[in-house]
């Protein structure tokens, strides 16, 4: 069958079928891009929890250094005024 003899029904059916896949790209696409930025936030969330961690720790370790400079001074503070 050549291009110049298609009927109307068949060109009607390709015709369909081209607004079919369109429908379905353009609705598929928002619920796919919707997952992978839900998954994306999940990732950005473990990543601050992370960084919650890590900034507590250096906090804990800067907070006892500071005390035992502040001993330390305290110390050779009082043993001269004393």
């Amino acid at each position: 069958m050549s291009g110049s003899s298609a009927t109307f029904p068949e060109m009607a059916a390709v015709a369909w079928t081209a607004i079919g896949l369109l429908a379905a790209t353009l609705f598929g696409t928002p619920y796919y891009l919707g997952a992978r930025l839900d998954a994306l936030g999940a990732r950005i969330d473990a990543l601050g929890a992370r960084l919650d961690a890590r900034i507590d720790a250096l906090d804990s370790r800067l907070t006892s250094a500071i005390d035992g400079i502040s001993n330390r001074l305290d110390t050779h503070v009082e043993r001269h005024a004393g």
